[in-house]
């Protein structure tokens, strides 16, 4: 007879239980949940993720998951960019930056892999098309971001209405367009800031000599405009090159150079001194903390307010020469960031490859301000007719 041991040795172990095909062996998570833990997901991975399934498309556009986000103080600036094929092209395209996903690499990437051991790295970042049905033409129009949302002010509704008070504002959390309160005044090619939260519209109106007309400012919380009193068309002129938001003053650069600055007064107006109105009024240009920068010929250059003097942005250490007016430049939550095109050939035929560079900011001894290159890669191709005309970075 055999011994226990032996008799335990001779059983058969076994087999594992078989799934169904139709189950997964982990049931599907409660929304909230999942929720919770999106919100602690940067947002340069929810393009990504939205490819997942539609369950996961439809948790990413709720409100509630903004809140949550908000509430663990997880937002973030998010960049948007948008692109057009041509001045007038009646439906231009969204775009906001993400991450690239990673994927398992076969064989076949291994040897590509080796064969290009020496090309640069890739970055990993890329610009993720928005879904979008329609978007209003932006060329001659104003966008503003506030907050979460990008603000579409002015200019054409279509090819024969060149002047309007509309107002289009794209909800950067459900990526939906929607209607805001129009204008008092139909403007084309208007200026647009932002303000200590408030939206302020400048010229391109048709009958600049009223001196109500040629601003006007929109409150978010309120949803109201009202006029704000200003030099008019004589001093003013119907037209606005450029504009930023500078130590809570408005710089209006055109044929007069101004500077506005609100108070409970209703605002005071003053000429801008000829130093600062040189060069960013041609150039790429955007406002990052309180400093205004400007593109041009490969040199970055910054406005000192105190000693009134415009200085040369230092370091920039692996950053490539790129277009003598460069592309366009935005505050990326204190960075900057520039997006620039290349022509480049494939089987014979040109197509545009979109950069991009993000570039921390860094001042030293309170007298220099230095730039390091923290990456730049091409992150979209596009046809060679195609451009970016617009660069901001909304709170999400």
């Amino acid at each position: 007879m055999s011994s226990p041991e032996k008799r335990r040795r001779r059983k058969k172990k076994k087999p594992s239980p078989i799934l169904p095909q139709s189950t997964t062996p982990n049931p599907s998570l409660p929304d909230d949940l999942v929720l919770n833990c999106l919100a602690r997901v940067s947002r340069l991975y929810y393009p990504t993720l939205s490819l997942v399934s539609k369950s996961f498309r439809s948790l990413i556009a709720l409100p509630e998951l903004y809140k949550i986000r908000s509430s663990l103080d997880r937002t973030e600036s998010c960049l948007y960019v948008c692109i057009q094929d041509g001045d007038n092209d009646p439906n231009p395209k969204w775009f906001t930056l993400c991450r690239k996903p990673n994927r398992t690499l076969t064989n076949d990437d291994l040897i590509e892999k080796k064969k290009k051991k020496k090309k640069k790295k890739s970055s990993g970042y890329a610009l993720a098309a928005i879904p979008l049905l329609h978007s209003r033409c932006v060329h001659w129009s104003g966008l503003v971001a506030v907050g979460s949302n990008i603000y579409n002010i002015g200019g054409p509704i279509d090819q024969e209405v060149a002047h309007s008070s509309s107002v289009s504002i794209l909800d950067c959390q459900s990526h939906t367009w929607g209607e805001g309160p129009s204008m008092r005044v139909e403007r084309n090619y208007p200026a647009a800031n932002l303000l200590d939260g408030k939206i302020y519209m400048t010229g391109g109106c048709k009958d600049c000599s009223n001196a109500s007309n040629w601003m006007e400012v929109f409150d978010p919380k309120t949803q109201t405009w009202e006029p704000v009193s200003s030099p008019g068309a004589e001093i003013g002129g119907c037209n606005v090159h450029k504009s930023a938001v500078v130590d809570g003053e408005i710089l209006i650069a055109n044929s007069k150079g101004l500077i506005y600055k609100p108070n409970e007064g209703g605002g005071s107006w003053n000429r801008m001194a000829w130093d600062m109105d040189l060069g960013w009024v041609w150039w790429s240009y955007c406002v990052v903390e309180n400093v205004l920068y400007y593109y041009y010929e490969g040199e970055f250059n910054w406005y000192d307010t105190k000693v009134r003097l415009w200085k040369t942005l230092k370091g920039l250490k692996g950053l490539p020469r790129f277009a003598r007016y460069g592309g366009r430049m935005a505050d990326y939550g204190g960075k900057m960031a520039v997006f620039w095109d290349k022509i480049v050939t494939s089987n014979g035929c040109k197509k545009k490859e979109i950069w991009c560079a993000v570039i921390a900011l860094e001042r030293r001894d309170n007298e220099e301000i230095w730039g390091k290159v923290e990456w730049h890669d091409a992150v979209l191709s596009v046809p060679s007719s195609y451009k970016v005309v617009y660069a901001l970075s909304p709170t999400v």
